[in-house]
């Protein structure tokens, strides 16, 4: 009996903790113009971690994750609204800069006419892609040392490639243009993850039907798909390695699963660093499909500038997909019992990356940014 109370007492006593924690002003600008549904967009787990630790926008104010972002803003029924930094003036936006203390740029893919309207209305972009606005938000930030923080789908269409190669510029990175995915089943009839597009796409580029099955990694640039199946991988998934240093610095493990989207980016490493890196545990088939393509196997997941006046993350994944009930955040310590309360995710490893890699490297990043580091 004693047990069981002190079980039922736990959730208060961490409540009780989370609201005797002192508040600390935090101003972030958040950006995230791909939400189709705000209960899943990917800027809730920023604001998760930004509330469990009594980060505010204001003096009191905590975050609100359906109110406190630029982009695309869904209201009711087709109804949305666009609160963008394209709204924004020169002087607006070196105002931003000034107030802010770090830029998150999360995905910036954006809504397509057939993601909000169906078939109703014909293909295009609703609103997405990296504006004008963006880079010149992202050069007041450079320029006054504050910390930006990109994720994945940053530098893809919409995004002009005028304004793609603009940011490469000013952070020195390339995109090359291809993107991947681990799938737990290639089956389509098993898998419904699995786009049409990649399908279609596949069948009229190879001239042969798509007949895979088991699990695989799908690797997309423009209108090009490479599939490596089970012959072509040793490990089914792809793989994060961390660096010591990164370890250290961010809580993360050596090594961890990934089975979200990712891309591929080339660094300049006179100026940037890789802190981990995805690897393709490919067999020799693989490798060779790999090499006639002209596709690393190894390619950076999570790059920092190591030169320079100026304090920059690119997260080369969808790290932030999954997410915990918003509702835990008021629970401190609630994160050393995730495995309890449950997490939301979609496929397998999922649970393990969001809770133990992705977590501890956004809490360590935000601690850095609040500190003045």
């Amino acid at each position: 009996m004693t047990f069981i109370i002190m079980i039922l007492l736990v959730p208060f006593v961490m409540y009780a903790i989370w609201l005797g924690t002192p508040k600390q002003k935090l101003v972030i600008a958040i950006i995230d113009k791909s939400i189709l549904n705000k209960s899943r967009a990917d800027h809730l787990s920023l604001t998760w971690i930004l509330n469990n630790n009594k980060y505010t926008k204001t003096s009191k104010e905590l975050y609100d994750s359906k109110r406190d972002y630029f982009g695309f803003h869904p209201l009711n029924d087709v109804s949305y609204e666009v609160k963008g930094l394209e709204r924004f003036s020169y002087e607006q936006l070196e105002q931003l800069s000034t107030d802010c203390k770090m830029a998150y740029y999360f995905d910036t893919y954006g809504v397509y006419n057939v993601d909000w309207y169906g078939d109703e209305k014909p293909y295009g972009v609703l609103y997405g892609g990296l504006s004008s606005q963006d880079i010149q938000f992202l050069r007041l930030m450079k320029a006054k040392n504050k910390h930006i923080v990109a994720e994945f789908d940053l530098l893809g269409g919409p995004t002009t490639i005028e304004n793609r190669k603009d940011f490469e510029d000013e952070f020195h990175l390339r995109w090359t243009g291809w993107t991947g995915r681990f799938f737990s089943e290639l089956d389509l009839e098993k898998n419904k993850d699995i786009p049409n597009w990649v399908k279609d796409n596949f069948e009229k580029e190879h001239q042969k039907k798509w007949d895979f099955n088991g699990t695989g990694i799908v690797l997309v640039k423009g209108n090009q798909i490479l599939v490596l199946d089970g012959k072509d991988l040793k490990t089914a998934y792809p793989i994060i390695w961390s660096t010591q240093g990164a370890r250290k610095k961010y809580g993360i493990p050596e090594k961890t699963a990934y089975s979200f989207w990712f891309e591929i980016i080339d660094i300049d490493t006179s100026i940037n660093q890789a802190d981990a890196n995805f690897k393709l545990d490919v067999s020799d088939s693989g490798h060779k499909k790999l090499r006639e393509l002209d596709i690393p196997n190894e390619f950076p997941a999570i790059v920092s500038n190591k030169k320079g006046n100026f304090r920059f993350k690119y997260l080369a994944g969808d790290f932030s997909n999954g997410h915990s009930p918003m509702w835990t955040s008021y629970f401190k310590g609630i994160d050393k019992l995730q495995y309890i309360f449950g997490e939301e995710h979609e496929m397998a490893h999922s649970n393990e990356f969001y809770t133990f890699f992705y977590k501890p490297l956004l809490k360590n990043i935000l601690e850095e940014c609040a500190d003045g580091n």
